[in-house]
């Protein structure tokens, strides 16, 4: 358990989920022209969970002293595992990610795209070791690299079988996985300046320079009230706007979306302690479960 924990295999198990339901609920049933067989996808999501293990190991290694103050019940590097076994690991998933990566990007005739899984393992690590200090950059980049993990599968399923014929209609489903990769990046940066804010003790004995201890924590609290407004308003419009002739996507969107969205804005307004952002935070990671979940709805949407 402290190895899966190390690795975060919630997080990696959602990543596998949602590229799954990519390519199979929404790609595959509605005739997109796919570049990736069972096997291809299998080494995508192979390559994307080993490069964001190694980004989850490394993030650890660099944040025991932060980690020991927030969190120490948590600590798994230089308690439960070794920092030599801890680099170890790192550097293993990040070899068997990105050479993964560089088959992939053969087996779909396009060896630049192999650069993808090199760039995302390097900023992984260049977050740990320095983004991660510095004021909101950290933030939105981890954000943007939870963006590309579902990108990604837009990029090697659709982009490698783009024909004149059939550009409209793929530039079409590429749309789409962007709009969720949008929703993704959003939600994330949330959570990102949430734990901030939970973290903010910790972070600050490590010289850290995140908003809530450049801004102060009750500045910073505004701040995520604010932003948790964008993703409520943006998927409400979207609800009316496109779903309202849809019942069930409809009522599935009230409950499960922007329900829990009004509920987290309420629940920012009034947070004071570390357990109250906590929850913020769990809650967050929960819009995020359901919005990819919804992709199972795009049977039905269509359909309508």
């Amino acid at each position: 358990m402290n190895f899966l924990n190390l690795i975060r295999w919630k997080n990696l198990l959602m990543i596998a989920l949602v590229q799954l339901l990519i390519k199979y609920a929404f790609l595959e049933p509605f005739g997109a022209q796919i570049s990736l067989s069972p096997l291809g996808i299998t080494l995508l999501i192979l390559a994307t969970i080993f490069i964001a293990a190694a980004g989850n190991i490394i993030n650890d290694i660099y944040d025991v002293e932060t980690d020991a103050i927030n969190k120490p019940d948590k600590l798994i590097v230089g308690k439960s595992i070794s920092e030599k076994t801890a680099y170890n690991l790192f550097i293993a998933f990040n070899v068997m990610g990105v050479g993964i990566g560089f088959y992939i990007s053969y087996l779909v005739g396009k060896n630049p795209f192999f650069s993808i899984f090199v760039v995302i393992s390097a900023l992984l690590y260049v977050y740990a070791t320095y983004l991660k200090q510095l004021f909101l950059i950290g933030n939105i980049i981890i954000s943007v690299l939870v963006a590309l993990s579902i990108v990604i599968v837009g990029v090697f399923e659709l982009l490698p079988s783009i024909t004149p014929n059939n550009q409209s209609l793929q530039l079409f489903f590429f749309k789409i996985i962007f709009d969720y990769a949008i929703f993704a990046f959003i939600i994330n940066l949330l959570r990102e300046i949430t734990k901030d804010i939970e973290d903010i003790d910790g972070d600050h004995k490590a010289g850290m320079k995140t908003l809530p201890i450049v801004i102060g924590r009750e500045r910073a609290t505004k701040i995520l009230f604010v932003l948790s407004l964008v993703p409520l308003f943006l998927i409400a419009y979207y609800t009316i706007d496109s779903l309202y002739k849809n019942q069930m996507a409809v009522i599935y969107f009230l409950l499960f979306i922007i329900g829990p969205l009004l509920y987290i804005s309420i629940k920012i307004a009034g947070a004071k302690t570390k357990k109250d952002y906590h929850h913020i935070s769990n809650m967050l990671k929960l819009v995020m479960l359901f919005g990819m979940l919804s992709l199972l709805l795009y049977t039905f949407t269509f359909n309508s």
